[in-house]
């Protein structure tokens, strides 16, 4: 440890933001669970899907829907409890733990879509937890703060301009052909600026530093949350909660977790070997979302890679053939050029 405590020897108050995180979390999977069910209603409705995007009138009608207003209460508890988290404690040690909002999203969202997880899907959820708790565990240990200066601030708001437009110009042109991972991995990139925003913001606060700068932080803030949000919204339409919900909770940290990281100081304490873990953690909690998004049930299922019986299939191969044997019956009834006969009818043709 050397002379300087760091971690939570440092300041054991860390501690206190564990538990407002993973309170955050779980208002994290249920606000997703009921806004998806809202999107998914208002697409019923106005007889469009959304994953091209979501059209005004879409949005209009998410607005009435009181499963989305729900989801969207829940989602800001959620906030709240993350930045009660962020204010005590630093950013690389409780901005990872809404991972387990993916758990219990997808043990929600099985039971409500009636999607069994599969052997794989839970192997991928298992590397997007364990890689995500590993990393927490190391950085309870090794993580300090520092006074946010006025060029982290331009460096962060900086790096936030260039992201905002490149998935602005990609969403323009290629949104067309854009799917859920596009508009998770969006999502989770700019919830990840929105978060170190938000630390930033408090502790400017915190220490009497409240200027314009922290003015324009809190804009950028705000920006950054609304396109997130958009990107949400749409992905819900382009695939399943869960998902989203895995792209947003490795995404999101893996962002400012590096933000904290490179530019706010967090992990200056941290020794090399530690460094090298935390990179062998995150690569395990993404190779865990990659996994999900290919081996998901649902995404399976729609694809039809996956051996659900559906509702015109038989309940065998030998009711298939039957089936079809019986369409090929009647073709040649319906051919025959003495016309279709009924089974009352008489004749020598088949009846």
């Amino acid at each position: 440890m050397g002379d300087q405590l760091i971690g939570v020897f440092q300041n054991p108050a860390l501690l206190l933001g564990i538990p407002l995180a993973l309170a955050g979390a779980v208002f994290m999977s249920l606000g997703a669970q009921y806004q998806h069910r809202g999107v998914e209603k208002v697409e019923r409705i106005t007889g469009a899907d959304g994953t091209a995007g979501l059209s005004a009138a879409q949005i209009r009608g998410l607005l009435t829907r009181p499963s989305w207003i729900v989801g969207t209460l829940m989602l800001g508890f959620a906030i709240v409890c993350q930045l009660s988290a962020m204010a005590i404690a630093p950013l690389i040690v409780v901005q990872p733990l809404g991972a387990v909002a993916l758990v219990v999203t997808t043990l929600l969202n099985a039971r409500v879509s009636g999607h069994t997880p599969t052997r794989r899907s839970l192997t991928a959820i298992g590397s997007c937890l364990g890689g995500i708790f590993l990393f927490v565990a190391l950085a309870a240990l090794y993580a300090t703060e520092r006074e946010i200066s006025n060029e982290d601030l331009f460096m962060i708001l900086t790096v936030l301009l260039l992201v905002i437009i490149v998935l602005g110009a990609c969403w323009l042109i290629l949104r067309r052909r854009m799917r859920a991972l596009f508009y998770v991995t969006g999502a989770g990139i700019l919830y990840g600026f929105v978060a170190t925003l938000a630390k930033a913001v408090i502790s400017r606060i915190q220490s009497g530093n409240f200027e314009w700068l922290t003015v324009v932080c809190l804009i950028a803030l705000i920006a950054a949350a609304a396109v997130g949000a958009y990107f949400v919204q749409t992905a819900y339409s382009s695939g399943p909660p869960d998902l989203v919900i895995a792209g947003l909770t490795v995404i999101d940290p893996i962002v400012a977790v590096l933000i904290g990281a490179l530019v706010l100081g967090e992990a200056d304490a941290a020794p090399v070997p530690v460094l090298i873990m935390f990179v062998v953690a995150g690569a395990i909690a993404v190779f865990g979302v990659f996994g999900l998004a290919r081996y998901h049930p649902q995404v399976l299922s729609e694809s039809q890679e996956l051996g659900i019986r559906r509702g015109s299939d038989g309940a065998d191969a030998g009711a298939g053939a039957a089936e079809s044997a019986a369409d090929r019956h009647d073709a040649r009834r319906w051919d025959d050029p003495h016309g279709p006969r009924s089974p009352g009818s008489g004749g020598a043709g088949p009846q």
